[in-house]
């Protein structure tokens, strides 16, 4: 049986030109031979639908093809992969990216074997890397348009000549940026913590790498919410440890079941201010509960306080490492969602009799964070910035969170239904009847961001469904947005 071309894997880009990006795709994949001689292209209807390109340009791509020779037509039966390529053919195949060699060749083969971590991610379903370029309604993608640049920018010039941050520095980080973040963790989120301490990292993956470093052993079990963060898991994964997933109930960790269960657990990895990726906050008396428990059963918790800077109904209570001053808890925050993802900056704070590890480890994993932007973010704190910014945006998602889940209840009905109301920057929706992967990787092609809710769970058990960031989004974009997820569900 002749074999039917898959082309969901091809990324548009609505803003370059159609033609030319679909004719460097195709043609790519058939020199790398991805598409094998002999295989067959979908109807220039099915390729129109999957990609978002109107047929005309599909057609006019598919005949340039013809004409040099890659493509051919057999009446009444299709367009195939020709079996006699052009005679340049091996010159240009050295046109073939890196990335189309090793994941799509036949010949790997002959490579040595990958890690069973590495073969795990490599074998995934769904990539959770990134599209190329930030798309509306990303999750965890601030809005770009509203950060104070010229601010921002006013303090790098006045930070790039200075000879103090020009050598490799405190492997803790900037001293002035982490004696100004402990006071605004102190006030904003009751944080025991001081500036010795703190461990500025890059970004809040780095954080946990170090704290699985630190404190899990081959073979020790680790707690993690379900549905959770995956690219967390992964992490776990590649340290071998045994990952034992929690069921999250109406959005939060159920730790009463969780004590019951009576695990015998070195970590527990959770989100209890905004539960990832449901949204749940865990209340005051749970929260006690859960660090009696981890107390008396010696169980690390490793504190995810995602996105506590904003909130839609009521202010987040205390962050769990506050609630007890021997709280067995490492904090970690990150910068990525109040400002931007660029900066790629992250804290940890870590009981103080265990510092000195936690500082080693950082110092010998990667050194300290780059000094340019912590000096910057510095006096972006210290300055008052940070905090007004912080509280302008709460006001600013807040907005859009509540038109965006108006439409969602109004215009989608029974197609979809709000099934996590999440943070002023994300929500949730199901799609009932609708392969979430599938629907993503749609929205893509047509310049529409998203995260396929099933990624999210661990084990055989999944719900279909969609995070969808509001954050990062115009009114237009989200009315667009909806217009397009009516017409999309409707017709399938």
């Amino acid at each position: 049986m002749v074999k039917t071309l898959d082309l969901t894997d091809i990324f548009i880009d609505r803003n370059q030109p159609l033609q030319k990006q679909l004719y460097k795709a195709l043609l790519n994949k058939i020199e790398c031979q991805v598409f094998t001689s002999g295989s067959k292209l979908p109807s220039s209807r099915i390729m129109s639908e999957s990609l978002g390109v109107s047929r005309n340009t599909i057609i006019q791509v598919i005949e340039q093809l013809k004409s040099e020779g890659f493509l051919v037509a057999q009446a009444g039966k299709g367009i195939f992969i020709s079996s006699k390529m052009p005679n340049n053919i091996s010159d240009r195949s050295f046109s073939c990216s890196n990335k189309e060699k090793f994941f799509f060749s036949e010949s790997t083969h002959s490579l040595p074997d990958l890690s069973n971590y590495g073969e795990s991610i490599r074998s995934s379903s769904y990539s959770l890397s990134r599209w190329p370029k930030p798309l509306p309604f990303s999750p965890g993608l601030p809005d770009l348009e509203a950060f104070p640049h010229n601010k921002w920018c006013k303090l790098y010039r006045q930070n790039l000549d200075r000879i103090t941050i020009s050598g490799y520095g405190d492997s803790r980080g900037y001293l002035p940026l982490r004696k100004r973040l402990s006071e605004y963790l102190r006030i904003s989120r009751g944080v025991h913590c001081s500036e010795e301490h703190i461990i500025i990292t890059n970004g809040e993956l780095e954080a946990l790498d170090i704290c699985i470093r630190v404190i899990l052993n081959k073979g020790d079990l680790v707690l993690i919410e379900n549905p959770g963060y995956k690219r967390a898991s992964f992490l776990f994964k590649s340290m071998d440890v045994n990952l034992q997933e929690i069921q999250v109930e109406n959005g939060i960790l159920n730790v009463d079941n969780l004590i019951k269960k009576n695990f015998a657990a070195k970590l527990l990895f959770c989100s209890p201010t905004h539960q990832y990726p449901l949204g749940g906050i865990m209340e005051l008396k749970d929260r006690v509960k859960l660090l009696n428990w981890a107390a008396k059963s010696k169980c690390w918790i490793f504190e995810d306080d995602y996105e506590s800077e904003f909130y839609s109904q009521k202010k987040p209570v205390a962050a769990l490492q506050g609630l007890r001053k021997d709280a067995p808890v490492l904090y970690c925050g990150s910068f990525s969602k109040t400002l931007m993802p660029s900066l790629n900056l992250g804290y940890l704070v870590v009981p103080e009799p265990v510092a000195p590890a936690f500082i080693e480890a950082k110092g010998q994993i990667s050194g300290p964070s780059t000094l340019l932007y912590q000096a910057i973010l510095a006096d972006f704190i210290g300055e008052g910035h940070f905090v007004r910014h912080i509280r302008r945006m709460r006001n600013i998602y807040q907005e859009k969170w509540v038109h965006f889940c108006t439409l969602i209840q109004s215009r989608l009905k029974s197609q979809a239904q709000l099934i996590s109301p999440g943070t002023p920057m994300n929500l949730v929706i199901a799609t009932p009847g609708h392969e979430d992967i599938k629907l993503s990787k749609d929205l893509a092609n047509h310049g529409f961001g998203s995260t396929p809710l099933s990624t999210c769970y661990f084990g055989k058990t999944k719900r279909s469904g969609l995070i969808l960031g509001c954050a990062n989004t115009t009114t237009s974009q989200r009315e667009e947005f909806i217009s397009y997820l009516v017409r999309y569900l409707i017709k399938k």
